[in-house]
């Protein structure tokens, strides 16, 4: 049992270790020190600076980078815990969050585990097992086969249950491992492309079926139980938007469950948690069809990435409660006495670009100011100045907001995520405002299909590229950097100061475009710039710091802006715009699309080569498989031609930049490629 945080014959606080890192590890401190202990935290090489070891009252290097080297390695959590005098280790999520042998390692060191036994995370981490055991307990389930794995006896049993079909990693969770296939002939390369992924993430290969429920709703209900028996759930969340398995938002309550649906839904989860005699906090998952049945879908054994919208709503802290049931104390409240009072919504803040299919980023975070305001809640565990890592996940961190309806919860987040002063690696911040936006979203009405059918590209196309305004902008921006005093002295202005009857032309450049802009001084702090044909007017009214008020056109505003070396960052509907001044720089010759050369978007490991040397590929064909940050993807040609070069293996550990392949280009007939 966890020594009591109100120890006051020793008048000594307990320690707990956290076994995790970023934003849920401060997250679990924060209440842990509140509940009376001493947080421990560990970190890798690549998190030495982090937020969540700074924010620790103690910290145990445990070095390497890779989360197999670190995070995953179960010997060296237990010595850092041992070695820091903790009495308890709580894992968080991800990493060996639901591992049994980490929980039963913890448990023969005299180290308690925040979370269910071993048996049971073995139980329930195994999805075959676990529909076994609950359509056992009177759960429905969703129609599919776990048994044989040869490919054979995997299609006739798809074909049995009838297309789509779900294929889905027994061991697996997060959204790894599951593919979809929506005909026979698709059966096959997804079987292997799941079996790869399953055995990467999580050791073992072996599949299962069900049948897809495209149009489905995704919800889970939280249940909390104690080791005198005493088991309960804390209502529903709405998780049905979701990328490629991984959930983007999540609401609860969800806009599809009334009072009957919730009881329902409640107690079958409730009948699944007695079953396997479950402690602590855990989370049943469902599939909700339009008719209003509900089948499920797993169970996840620790406290999921999007509690908060329960806390939000119910008024609780889940993580006092987990502390509370390892310490051996009954749950603070019945069944009968928990109450929702309004909504709350989250979204998840990733270092992506959802212009190029929503590719992790790597890189450092230049800037970072969180939004406040009323209802509002930032989860993270970052600060200016932090390295975006390619070793780990994407995620920088949640923003929630309640509301007393719905819709007052979706407009105070709306406001918070375009005040989010976030410049760094590209994000999603401007596809999640997007999703608030958007009509079937605010009716309440999105499925999991919701974004393969709404973005199925991500952000729009028409975000890609700043306007002549937004250049003008820059322009202006950095024009004033360069006259400005401390500039001066530095000897790196280009340009003088005054009224000037010729124009100063400005290049700038943002991705891989240039724009030519030429501005001309009306003298103080008004400017005229012209790109192409349109020019625009514009004054500078005052600045301070990231901050200028301007009149643009008439209009006045206020313009964040980050001058880095020869860079300018603006701020704009939460969405980063990065622009470069190269008026000085010479030509760059640098390859872009359609250049051939196929290299490595990020630090990774090559799953798989699909291609050999010679071979004549199409642009769009997938060249190869990589695996970084935690998710695989696709490299595909950018030009017709023949592989002339390849650079990489499967197998190999490769670096961000690094070439793979060489495509020459070449005119490829359909007898080249047939």
């Amino acid at each position: 049992m966890m020594e009591s945080a109100d120890n006051t014959a020793t008048n000594a606080r307990p320690a707990l270790l956290v076994a995790n890192r970023g934003e849920i590890a401060v997250r679990i401190m924060r209440t842990a020190r509140a509940e009376g202990y001493r947080t421990i935290a560990v970190y890798s090489e690549a998190d030495r600076e982090a937020l969540h070891v700074r924010t620790a009252d103690t910290a145990v290097a445990i070095g390497g980078n890779t989360p197999a080297e670190s995070y995953l390695d179960i010997d060296k959590i237990v010595k850092a815990a041992q070695q820091a005098g903790a009495s308890a280790v709580h894992p968080g999520y991800g990493f060996l969050a639901e591992n049994a042998d980490f929980a039963r390692a913890c448990a023969e060191s005299g180290l308690q585990f925040v979370g269910p036994s071993p048996e049971v995370i073995e139980l329930m981490g195994n999805k075959r097992r676990a529909k076994e055991f609950v359509a056992a307990a009177g759960v429905p389930c969703i129609p599919g086969f776990q048994g044989a794995q040869e490919d054979a006896a995997l299609v006739d049993a798809a074909r049995e249950i009838g297309f789509p079909i779900m294929i889905k990693a027994a061991a697996g969770g997060g959204g790894r491992g599951m593919r979809l296939a929506d005909n026979v002939d698709q059966l096959p390369a997804q079987l292997r492309s799941a079996r790869s992924e399953a055995l990467s993430a999580f050791g073992s290969d072996e599949l299962i079926l069900e049948k897809a429920l495209v149009d489905a709703r995704h919800i889970e209900i939280q249940v909390f139980a104690d080791i005198l028996g005493n088991t309960i759930h804390l209502g529903e969340r709405d998780c049905s938007i979701q990328r490629r398995h991984q959930k983007v938002l999540e609401e609860s309550p969800s806009p599809a469950v009334d009072t009957v649906l919730r009881e329902k839904m409640g107690a079958a989860a409730v009948a699944a948690a007695r079953a396997c005699q479950y402690t602590g906090a855990g989370t049943v998952e469902f599939l909700l069809d339009n008719s209003g049945n509900f089948y499920f879908l797993e169970m996840n054994t620790r406290l999921q990435v999007e509690h908060p919208v329960t806390e939000m709503v119910t008024g609780l802290d889940l993580v006092a409660w987990q502390l509370a049931v390892a310490r051996g104390e009954p749950l603070p409240l019945a069944q009968e006495e928990i109450q929702q009072c309004g909504h709350a919504i989250e979204v998840r803040l990733y270092a992506e670009d959802p212009h190029n299919q929503f590719l992790p980023q790597a890189g450092e975070l230049l800037h970072w100011r969180e939004p406040a305001g009323a209802g509002i809640r930032i989860d993270h565990g970052i600060r200016a100045g932090t390295a975006i890592s390619p070793f780990y996940d994407p995620m920088l961190g949640k923003l929630i907001a309640w509301g007393s309806s719905r819709e007052e919860s979706r407009r105070r987040l709306a406001t918070a995520l375009g005040e989010l002063e976030l410049i760094g690696p590209k994000n999603n911040v401007g596809f999640l405002q997007q999703i608030l936006d958007e009509p079937q979203f605010c009716a309440g009405a999105a499925t999991t299909a919701y974004i393969e059918e709404i973005f199925p590209d991500g952000v729009s196309n028409k975000d890609t590229s700043p306007d002549n305004e937004l250049l003008a902008l820059a322009a202006v921006l950095n024009h004033e950097r360069q006259i400005s005093p401390a500039h001066v002295r530095s000897g790196r202005a280009n340009w003088r100061t005054g009224a000037n009857r010729l124009p100063l032309v400005y290049r700038l450049q943002y991705g891989d475009q240039t724009c030519e802009c030429s501005l001309y001084c009306d003298g103080g702090h008004s400017y005229r710039v012209a790109i192409g044909e349109q020019v625009s007017n514009i004054e500078v009214l005052e600045s301070d710091g990231n901050f200028s008020r301007m009149r643009v056109n008439g209009m006045q505003s206020r313009q964040f802006h980050l001058h880095r070396d020869d860079s300018i960052y603006l701020l704009r509907n939460g969405q980063q715009w990065h622009f470069r001044d190269i008026t000085q720089a010479p030509a760059n010759r640098s390859c872009g699309p359609g250049s051939g050369r196929i290299t490595a978007p990020m630090d990774g490991c090559i799953v798989e080569v699909l291609v050999k040397p010679n071979q004549v590929v199409r642009r769009g064909d997938t060249l190869a498989v990589m695996e970084a940050m935690k998710m695989e993807h696709p490299l595909k040609a950018d030009r017709d031609g023949h592989v002339i070069e390849l650079a990489a293996t499967a197998g190999s550990q490769v670096r961000g930049g690094q070439l793979l392949l060489q495509i020459e280009s070449a005119e490829v007939t359909s007898d080249e490629t047939s």
